[in-house]
C-alpha cells in the first residue's frame, strides 16, 4: 500500500531538507520511494511543495487532490492552500505561524482568519508552534525538523531510524540543535 506525504511551506523555510530526510528515512527502512519537489517563487516567499510517495512499488511521485495520507505544513495559510489534496481521514500537521504572502505585505489582501478552525471542521488537524520549539532547540531555523518530529509520531518507523538518517543529512555542526528540534516535535 503507497503513502503519501506532501510538505508544503514558504521559500526558505528548510521543507527541501525536510523532504530530503524523510526520502533518506524511508529508503533506509525499505521502501521505494519518490520525491517530486515543486519550486515555486521559493526565493521570494512563494509557495513551496514537495510530494513524497513510498511503499512496496511507486510508480508516480504526483500526488493527487484527495489523495495525500498526511500534510506537513510549515505555515498556516499553506495548511489552507494545499488542504483539498489531503485524503478523508488524513492529518494535517501545521506550524501555526504566519508568513504574510506578497497581496497581503502589499495591501491586496487581508491574511485569512481563523484557518486553523475551519481546517479542524473537515480534517485532523496538529497544530503546533513549531518556531518557539525551533527556538528553544537552539536555531529559529530547525522549524522543519520540528514538524518532522511530529510527523514520526505517525509513521510505524522506529525514532533511532528517524534519528539515524537526520544525522546523514545535516551537517555535523548542527546535529545537536536538529536532535533536540525533533525531540521537542516528537513530545509536543
Amino acid at each position: 500500500m503507497t503513502k503519501s506525504i506532501m510538505i508544503v511551506g514558504v521559500g526558505g523555510q528548510g521543507s527541501l531538507l525536510a523532504s530530503t530526510l524523510l526520502g533518506k528515512l524511508l529508503v533506509n527502512e525499505g521502501y521505494d520511494v519518490k520525491v517530486s519537489e515543486v519550486h515555486g517563487m521559493s526565493q521570494r516567499g512563494g509557495s513551496v511543495v514537495t510530494y513524497v510517495r513510498f511503499g512496496d512499488k511507486v510508480y508516480s511521485p504526483i500526488i493527487d487532490m484527495g489523495t495525500a495520507d498526511a500534510i506537513i505544513s510549515f505555515e498556516k495559510l499553506e495548511a489552507g492552500r494545499w488542504a483539498p489534496y489531503l485524503k478523508e481521514g488524513g492529518v494535517i500537521i501545521t506550524n501555526t505561524q504566519q508568513i504574510d504572502p506578497m497581496p497581503v505585505v502589499i495591501g491586496a489582501a487581508e491574511y485569512p482568519e481563523n484557518i486553523l478552525e475551519e481546517l479542524s471542521e473537515k480534517a485532523d488537524v496538529v497544530a503546533l508552534d513549531a518556531l518557539t520549539l525551533a527556538e528553544e532547540a537552539g536555531s529559529p531555523k530547525a522549524v522543519n525538523i520540528v514538524l518532522m518530529g511530529r510527523l514520526a509520531k505517525t509513521l510505524e518507523i522506529p525514532v533511532e531510524s528517524w534519528k539515524a538518517a537526520l544525522k546523514s543529512v545535516v551537517k555535523p555542526q548542527f546535529i545537536d540543535i536538529n536532535l533536540k528540534a525533533f525531540d521537542l516535535g516528537y513530545n509536543s
